[in-house]
């Protein structure tokens, strides 16, 4: 039998593609164990851990979505369920934890400071291109009238 990479469905051995991740590898069950991945009927033992956090989910997503184009597994997982919870429950949790299969850890935290670094100079750049562009506005801006 074979096994697709990306969603872990079972095929014939003639079987070249998976019909629902196109493109995606087909490989035997000791590449999949090898990577663990669990086949379809086996529990999943895998052990997952916070890699990293987000205080948004547009950077969960960012985060997530790089991960995975690394084949490291992973999920996203809401901490809060809104601003009221540090008042209701003293929970100063982030918004959204990275959790990682303990085995990609250390990898994935390499992937993610890395991301963390580009973000934050992105942020950097833009926070000064918007105050440079106020300075422009506020020096062309008409004087206004006074009665």
């Amino acid at each position: 039998m074979k096994y697709c990479l990306q969603c872990g469905s079972e095929y014939q051995d003639g079987v070249k593609e998976c019909a629902d991740c196109p493109g995606s590898a087909l490989v035997d069950a000791e590449t999949m164990s090898q990577r663990h991945i669990p086949l379809p009927g086996e529990g999943d033992t895998r052990k997952f851990v916070r890699a990293t956090t987000a205080e948004d989910p547009f950077t969960a997503e960012d985060y997530a979505r790089l991960l995975q184009a690394e084949h490291i597994p992973v999920f996203v997982r809401p901490r809060r369920t809104g601003s009221v919870d540090v008042l209701t429950t003293g929970s100063l949790e982030p918004w959204w934890e990275i959790m990682v299969g303990e085995e990609f850890l250390e990898r994935a935290t390499q992937l993610l400071a890395r991301e963390k670094a580009e973000l934050d100079a992105t942020s950097d750049d833009a926070a000064r291109a918007a105050e440079e562009e106020e300075r422009e506005t506020e020096a062309t801006a008409p004087p206004s009238n006074t009665l």
